[in-house]
Order: C-alpha cells, then sequence, then structure tokens
C-alpha cells in the first residue's frame, strides 16, 4: 500500500512541496489549522531562484499574470531621497539568472497555488483542523503499527510540528517591527517609483516600496526596531501604533513621512528568526520553510527560501518507493538537511549583512554609499549570481 506524505500547514511552503511531490508520484495529504485559506500582508518579491520552480512545477502562465516586472532595485537615501546604487532587473534579470524577477499580491501567489493543489488529484487538502502532538503521533504510528509516510512541518514560526525534532531551534525576536500596508499610486506622488522597487535607507531603519496591479497601488514595507510581543505572528495595528511608527522615521523626508502619517490600515509583523538547529528527527519528520529556519527580511528571501525547501524535498525523496526503506529514507533526508543547510546558512548571513548595511550610520554609512556609489551596476548584479543564479537540485 502506497505511503502518504503529510505536509503540515498550507502556506508557500508547504503548497509548493505538495506540487513538488505530486510531481514525483506521492499521495499528499495537506492539513492546516485555519479553515479557510488567507494570506496577510500586502506584496512579496519573487526572485529568479524561485520563479525557476514555479515555471518547473507548471505556474509560468498564473506568475506571470499575477506579478509585474521591475526594471531596476535602486537604494536611496531615506533623508535627501538621492540615489546610492542601482541594479538592474526586467529581461537584465532574465537574461542572466535563467529565470524573471517579479513582485506580486502574497495573496496571489497563495492562491495560485492553492488552485493547483486543488486541481491535483494527487493532493488532498484538509482545512479548519488543528494539529496536536498527540495527532502527530497518530500521523505518524497508526494503529496498525507500521510507519506511515513521511511528516513534513510547514506550519511557520510558531510549529507545531518542530516539537517532534531533537535539537530544534526556537524562535527569538529580532528586535525589528515590519509594517506592511499597501498605498494608493496618486498617495505616493513622486517620491516613490511607480514601476522600479526602491529600498530607502537611513540608520536604524528603512523602507522598501514596489508596484503592484500594474502601478496602480504601492507595496510598502516600513522596518524599524520595536519591543518583543511575545508569540504572536502579525496583527493590525492598533490605534496608539501609528505613532510609534511616526517616532521611528522622525528623521526621514518629509513627503515619505507624509505617506506614513496617511496610509490606510497597516499590519504590524514582529519578525522572528531561528538559530541553526535540528530540522530533521532521523525518522519520518522534517521541517521546512520558516518552522525550519525563519530568517529576517533584510534579503528578501523568506518566500523563495521556502519554494526551495519544498521543491528540494520532493527530489531529494524522489520516487514513492522511497518511503518504504526506513534507512535509505533517512539517508536521504540527511543529505536534504545538508544541502539546505549551507544555502540557508548562506542567505541568512546576506540578511544580515544587508540589515547592517542598510541600517548603517556615521563612518559606516559613509563608506557604504562611496564602496556602493563607485560600483558598477554589473558588479552589483554579480554579487547576487550565487543568490538568483541558483538552480535547485532537479532542475
Amino acid at each position: 500500500m502506497a505511503q502518504t506524505i503529510h505536509i503540515i500547514g498550507a502556506g508557500i511552503a508547504g503548497l509548493t512541496a505538495a506540487l513538488s511531490f505530486s510531481a514525483k508520484g506521492h499521495q499528499v495529504e495537506i492539513i492546516e489549522q485555519a479553515p479557510a485559506l488567507s494570506e496577510v500582508g500586502a506584496g512579496l518579491q519573487i526572485s529568479p531562484n524561485a520563479s525557476r520552480i514555479l515555471i518547473a512545477l507548471g505556474l509560468g502562465q498564473a506568475i506571470e499574470e499575477a506579478s509585474m516586472h521591475p526594471a531596476s532595485i535602486t537604494l536611496t537615501s531615506g533623508h535627501s531621497l538621492r540615489k546610492i546604487a542601482e541594479v538592474p532587473c526586467g529581461d537584465f534579470a532574465a537574461r542572466r539568472w535563467g529565470a524573471p524577477y517579479g513582485v506580486m499580491h502574497r495573496s496571489d501567489l497563495q492562491t495560485l497555488l492553492l488552485n493547483a493543489v486543488t486541481a491535483d488529484p494527487n493532493c488532498t487538502l484538509r482545512l479548519d483542523r488543528r494539529i496536536e502532538a498527540a495527532d502527530l503521533d497518530a500521523i505518524a504510528m497508526p494503529p496498525d503499527g507500521a510507519a506511515n509516510g513521511l511528516i513534513v512541518g510547514a506550519d511557520g514560526v510558531w510549529s507545531q510540528t518542530r516539537r517532534r525534532v531533537p535539537n530544534a531551534a526556537t524562535p527569538r525576536f529580532s528586535g525589528q517591527i515590519a509594517w506592511r500596508f499597501k498605498v494608493s499610486a496618486e498617495l505616493a506622488g513622486a517620491v516613490v517609483d511607480r514601476s522600479n522597487v526602491t529600498a530607502f535607507l537611513a540608520p536604524r531603519s528603512h523602507l522598501v516600496a514596489y508596484p503592484l496591479e500594474n502601478g496602480k497601488t504601492i507595496n510598502m514595507v516600513a522596518i524599524a526596531a520595536g519591543k518583543d510581543p511575545g508569540q504572536t505572528w502579525a496583527a493590525r495595528e492598533n490605534p496608539t501604533d501609528r505613532a510609534g511608527l511616526l517616532a521611528a522615521f522622525g528623521d526621514w523626508n518629509s513627503d515619505i513621512k507624509d505617506i506614513l502619517r496617511q496610509a490606510p490600515e497597516m499590519t504590524w509583523w514582529p519578525l522572528f528568526e531561528m538559530a541553526d538547529g535540528g530540522w530533521f528527527d532521523g525518522a519520518r519528520t522534517v521541517l521546512i520553510g520558516d518552522a525550519a529556519h525563519a530568517m529576517t527580511p533584510f534579503a528578501a528571501q523568506g518566500a523563495a527560501m521556502a519554494i526551495e525547501d519544498g521543491f528540494e524535498l520532493a527530489e531529494a525523496v524522489g520516487a514513492p518507493t522511497a518511503l518504504d526503506a526506513a534507512e535509505e529514507l533517512s539517508a536521504r533526508l540527511s543529505r536534504y538537511e545538508a544541502h539546505r543547510r549551507t544555502r540557508i546558512g548562506r542567505a541568512r548571513n546576506r540578511a544580515a549583512f544587508n540589515r547592517f548595511a542598510y541600517h548603517a550610520r556615521g563612518p559606516v554609512l559613509l563608506g557604504r554609499n562611496l564602496v556602493l556609489a563607485l560600483k558598477p551596476a554589473e558588479s552589483l548584479a554579480a554579487d547576487l549570481d550565487w543568490l538568483y543564479g541558483y538552480r535547485a537540485a532537479g532542475l
């Protein structure tokens, strides 16, 4: 009897994993505690290392229709609005890295993944089912005593599945809060480029803006220091929260402050991260995405790493027959964990470096601006070859 892949969590990591396992011929069950799938937040960036995988899963046309392809990523001073540096994207990205760089609604990405899963006869989605430790035990070892497939923990930063994995890390607050919101192109005015990605930088804070809906709206993410809120993920702002945001951006350009002041309700995201820890229990439980390695968004790779995880995990497991031999499965999952740990470590280091560079002040800020100003665009792009040019195993 064929064994089932059990995926806990129907976010980007879980749905990508489901499609990837199905493509290998596996039967997949996705278990999600929410009664309906709805994404909080506004937009995300899909870099070539991720779009290449989505295209391979047959989602190229859907991604093309749902996303925009900025011609550039510009680093700009949050004080003077002076351009510091620019990395070309658009056609350049597709030629250099072999796949498009796009921006899109987070909810659109989840919807197109969900539609593909729903239409896939190998996939079964079970909503409104909260999973506790006892449930995971029952999935792993049914009453007949036979090992039952594979459990994939894709249940996010506050994962329940993580409890099954020895030496797994625990989430820690990064000290940063991300304020996510959308504004009309009219409100953004001439300050924000309506066609491209702009990262506004200043000491201790930064703001990323890029277009959605063919430039009709602008997605914004403002990041600054904040207090540890405890175990939470995202929430609507309280009436008193906006004052704290405005204080954090108090010395910024007045036009940007006006946008922050007039913007509609925001979503308040405390940023948690995970130290290096265990992802695999040595048997039949493995963690992917934020459940394994939540990281700060300073390299805009959270969704991309989740997509890579899901695809490469299915590639590592291979055909359904691999589930039948426990020793072989364990070896395959151990190799997967070692391979992904190296990749995630490098992405995590890049995010830490970007945080340092984006929030630089004093002499470091001056040095950063000088180095970036002297570096040609081609050189800045080359610094991203290892990240954007990555081809997941199996491609």
